[in-house]
């Protein structure tokens, strides 16, 4: 029977005055800083290009913590998770620095040294990337220290999969009120786990610490999803031996040592769709160079179904008569009705969980009823109150309205909702909760009439590489105050 898995030094005081100032500093930040104005009702038109998954690049920066030799990664987005990670690898020894061609980023983790709770502290709140690096750091130095998590709230992510998968393999966790301390007095060996919901970061986790534990891992109901297996692909360049079998089971003999990798990730399939989704709502036409067909199948059977038209370009056909030229997918609104849909979210090969927020601005222009069930994360449909603000008609309950109950029903989370369009979207003052929610916001902005005003822009950054300056080349009006 296999084990199931279950779901800082404080600065000086400061004196109420200065806390006052401090506070009000950052007001006036968030108020002139933080700031786009959006004018709406302008379809977007022409091309941009994706650089590689967020949601891979930060776990493969991770891993090469876990080589003995520098490792090399390829179109690299220039976003702020890939700052907080680069800062917390150089904490720890690791020289991290700029490759020869654009977007290529070098990490040398020869030196590899403690880092104090001070500076680690430094970073808490700003990702949940922290609790990937225990296994690696427990490898390479025996102790690890895991301070406060951040990250969207989108609804409790609980650690309890990565703190017991990782006391598997013979982790000793003390909790102190600074955080988490890890040590492994007797090392790190193989286990046998089973996750009761194949969540991706327990499964990198696994991964990450697995490759160079002593013996066997297995682990069951992991994660599938394409980024899962290109950090498989990450680690077997490594030097690591690991086998994806049928079922959801992955299966990881551990090796003594791991070297540097090459690589280039696969492209960010989540940034795609958030651009085919602004196609679709403000009638607009973009291609997404870089898209890949295979990852995003099941998305683009929904986009259309809802009525959008798109056109595959593979990377050896040659477009605009450029041999060679690489592709990626155009999306446009061929004009007349979009069609409802009703959709539930899922673990890959479902339709992701990541894909809803934008995918609901564009059904708000659709006709009749659509429904969005999700079931990955029980609290991400909080967004769609500032569409109703803009003229939405959408619903959210706390029934499971899609074709199966869900572990979310019958435990008062509104998770699922229902969109009934076309609806005329108008401008309002937005403010962004998080990642996600944030550019959906903003692709509402910019197919409503009128000027908005979203606030908490610089928000997207962590996930989306230069989108002011992506914006401005598909034609939208839009400004900094």
């Amino acid at each position: 029977m296999l084990p199931r898995l279950q779901n800082r030094v404080p600065p000086p005081a400061l004196c109420l005055l200065d806390l006052g100032r401090l506070r009000a500093r950052r007001l006036e930040v968030t108020l002139t800083e933080d700031v786009l104005v959006v004018h709406g009702g302008t379809p977007l038109q022409g091309q941009i290009r994706v650089r590689g998954a967020k949601n891979l690049v930060s776990k493969a920066m991770v891993a090469a913590l876990l080589g003995e030799s520098p490792s090399r990664l390829y179109d690299v987005p220039r976003i702020r998770d890939v700052e907080v990670v680069s800062g917390l690898l150089e904490l720890h020894g690791v020289k991290v620095s700029a490759g020869a061609e654009d977007g290529e980023l070098v990490m040398d983790p020869t030196n590899v040294e403690s880092a104090s709770t001070d500076q680690i502290n430094v970073h808490a709140g700003s990702s949940r990337i922290p609790i990937l690096l225990c296994g690696p750091l427990l490898h390479r130095l025996g102790h690890a220290f895991i301070p406060d998590l951040g990250g969207c709230h989108i609804g409790p992510r609980p650690i309890d999969f990565h703190i017991r998968a990782l006391r598997e393999f013979g982790a000793v966790v003390d909790k102190t009120p600074e955080g988490m301390h890890l040590s492994a007095p007797n090392g790190l060996h193989g286990a046998k786990l089973e996750l009761p919901y194949p969540s991706v970061g327990a499964t990198e986790q696994v991964l990450l610490t697995a490759v160079r534990a002593e013996g066997v891992t297995e682990l069951r109901n992991a994660a599938i999803e394409p980024e899962i297996m290109d950090l498989i692909c990450i680690l077997q360049k490594m030097g690591a031996i690991i086998t994806v079998h049928t079922d959801r089971v992955i299966e990881i003999q551990g090796v003594p040592r791991l070297y540097g990798y090459e690589h280039k990730p696969i492209p960010d399939r989540i940034e795609a769709a958030s651009w085919a989704a602004a196609a679709l709502a403000t009638r607009g036409e973009i291609e997404v160079v870089g898209a890949r067909q295979a990852d995003m199948m099941t998305f683009l059977n929904v986009f259309r179904s809802i009525g959008g038209e798109l056109k595959i370009t593979d990377d050896r056909v040659a477009r605009d008569g450029v041999t060679g030229a690489e592709g990626g997918i155009k999306f446009w609104h061929p004009g007349g009705e979009l069609k409802a849909v009703a959709l539930e979210t899922d673990v890959h090969p479902g339709f992701m969980t990541d894909w809803q927020q934008p995918l609901v601005v564009a059904l708000t222009q659709a006709r009749g009823i659509s429904i969005m069930h999700e079931t990955v994360y029980e609290q991400r449909l909080g967004y769609t109150e500032a569409l109703n603000s803009m003229g939405a008609t959408i619903q959210v309950y706390r029934d499971c309205l899609g074709g199966t109950p869900c572990r979310f029903g019958r435990r008062n989370f509104m998770h699922s909702a229902v969109i009934a369009g076309p609806s005329k979207l108008h401008a309002a003052d937005l403010r962004i909760p998080d990642l996600r929610a944030g550019f959906a916001h903003l692709i509402a902005a910019l197919a409503a009439e009128g000027t908005s005003r979203v606030y908490g822009v610089d928000l997207i950054k962590r996930g989306y590489e230069d989108f002011e300056a992506k914006l401005a080349a598909l034609g939208a009006h839009v400004e900094r105050p």
